[in-house]
């Protein structure tokens, strides 16, 4: 069975449109996996008490890169933080730490530089990176807390005791003085003695005494009344 030119011809135009659709699409799709500086990300971040500045390659080539960082001031380098690193990218990011003691509000230029072959990468992350407003929180302005917390609470609990133990022995002193003040006034004996006089002075005897003095005069006139009268009576 012969094939028609018009049918060659047709096939020809299918491959022809095929092959070049395949080369569009793997095209693109190698320059989708091609390494790209929008992969890269920098933050400041802390580890403890300890800066860090971290850099993630979200590379899902691999394809390896050099990261520096620089501290900037008045937009120019002032100095490289640590050496430069090198860090192969992933889907999920690989991440890599400069170690620094970052202040509030500071100015970093990361700094990526790829070599692979058509991969070409010689760039900063833009825009550079602003450290936060706070710093981290180190272990000196942390410890006098604690120990200035600890100083004051001995010294109030050696004073709480010397100020117990001061009003102790007064208040016993106290104590010892107010028997001591009632043994020598001795009022418990003056008192009854007062008593015991003023009973021999107020008790009914002298009345007694009185009512029969009183009793023997009034006899002694009525018999002297009486003598006078029987005198007078014999007389007459």
């Amino acid at each position: 069975m012969s094939i028609s030119r018009r049918s060659a011809r047709s096939s020809v135009r299918i491959l022809g449109v095929a092959s070049a659709s395949a080369a569009l699409v793997l095209g693109f799709s190698s320059s989708a996996l091609a390494c790209n500086i929008k992969e890269f990300s920098a933050e400041a971040t802390c580890d403890g008490s300890n800066g860090v500045i971290t850099v993630t390659d979200q590379d899902a080539t691999g394809t390896p890169a050099t990261i520096t960082v620089f501290l900037e001031t008045n937009g120019a380098d002032a100095k490289q933080v640590g050496d430069a690193q090198t860090v192969k990218g992933s889907q999920e990011g690989t991440k890599i730490t400069f170690s620094e003691d970052w202040a509030p509000d500071a100015t970093y230029r990361v700094h990526v530089k790829v070599d692979s072959g058509k991969t070409q990468i010689d760039t900063d992350i833009t825009p550079n990176l602003t450290t936060s407003s706070t710093a981290c929180k180190s272990d000196d302005s942390a410890s006098p807390s604690p120990s200035e917390s600890a100083t004051p609470s001995p010294s109030e609990s050696e004073s709480t005791p010397a100020e117990s133990d001061s009003p102790t022995p007064s208040a016993t002193e106290s104590s010892s003085t107010a028997p001591a003040s009632t043994s020598d006034n001795a009022p418990s004996p003056a008192v009854g003695e007062s008593n015991l006089a003023e009973t021999g002075a107020n008790s009914n005897t002298g009345l007694i005494a009185g009512i029969a003095a009183a009793l023997v005069a009034v006899g002694g006139g009525a018999v002297w009344f009486g003598m006078r009268r029987r005198g007078a009576h014999s007389g007459s």
